[in-house]
């Protein structure tokens, strides 16, 4: 009698894969959750729930920025190409597309994705970052067509539930709950707790708060932001790193 051949380290390696994406997805989204769906994307593409890959929005699932760029590394992309489509962009009306080109070989013609962005198809929290918008669109459909990926990007949609709407209004003496430091030193936590990127959650405060740079805003602002990104932390980490990766500035060439 032969005996049994081993299991390849690379089935089980997904099959790790899918047992934690499937554990952290029914802690996440419930337990009545399709896992089918999950199953080939972990399969096919390797894509982790854990670090931020995927999210599901109303039972549906999408792919993220984060999770097409890892994607792209792990294939070894040779580059990526953006360039704004002038005749269709107003700035002026903040309306902008522009179009991404990706190389998943240096000798590759490449696959092209266009993402478009104005304020009637982007969150309230990201006016004034159409542009950003945009590009992100673009590289996600490029990516998507680069690897076959046929799944909806969460950054094309229109929006994302924005928690700040369910919060009660702040008192009217707006004089808040501590000083200045000690909502510095929350934020900090928030931040360290939480794994984020400082950069951008300093970014998304900015457009938060409605003000050039963070020094100009109040300490009421600054607190009510504190206050949000703490219960969207606790509440969906996930979707919160959608939208602070909406903030990051891709470089126009990417080589891996």
């Amino acid at each position: 009698m032969s005996k049994p051949e081993p299991r390849k380290p690379c089935t089980m390696r997904w099959r790790n894969l899918w047992r934690e994406n499937v554990r952290f997805a029914k802690r996440g989204w419930g337990e009545n959750l399709s896992t089918q769906f999950l199953a080939v994307l972990t399969r096919d593409f390797q894509l982790s729930v854990k670090d931020g890959d995927l999210q599901v929005i109303n039972g549906h699932w999408y792919v993220t920025h984060t999770g097409l760029l890892r994607l792209a590394r792990r294939k070894r992309c040779s580059g990526i190409h953006v360039e704004a489509v002038d005749s269709l962009c107003d700035s002026a009306a903040s309306r902008f597309v522009l179009k991404a080109t990706v190389y998943p070989s240096k000798n590759s013609s490449g696959f092209v994705g266009y993402g478009d962005a104005d304020p009637s198809n982007v969150s309230a929290l990201v006016h004034g970052a159409e542009m950003r918008v945009a590009e992100t669109r673009a590289v996600n459909r490029a990516l998507r067509k680069a690897y076959g990926i046929g799944l909806c990007s969460v950054e094309e949609i229109g929006t994302i539930p924005n928690p700040v709407e369910n919060l009660p209004p702040q008192n009217a003496n707006g004089n808040g709950n501590g000083s200045g430091p000690k909502v510095r030193d929350r934020l900090c936590q928030i931040i360290r707790q939480h794994k984020l990127d400082p950069e951008l959650v300093k970014a998304y405060a900015v457009d938060f708060c409605g003000t050039k740079t963070l020094r100009e805003a109040s300490r009421e602002q600054v607190e009510n932001f504190v206050l949000q990104l703490a219960g969207w932390a606790e509440k969906d980490r996930n979707a919160l790193l959608c939208q602070l990766n909406s903030y990051s500035h891709p470089k126009q060439e990417v080589v891996a």
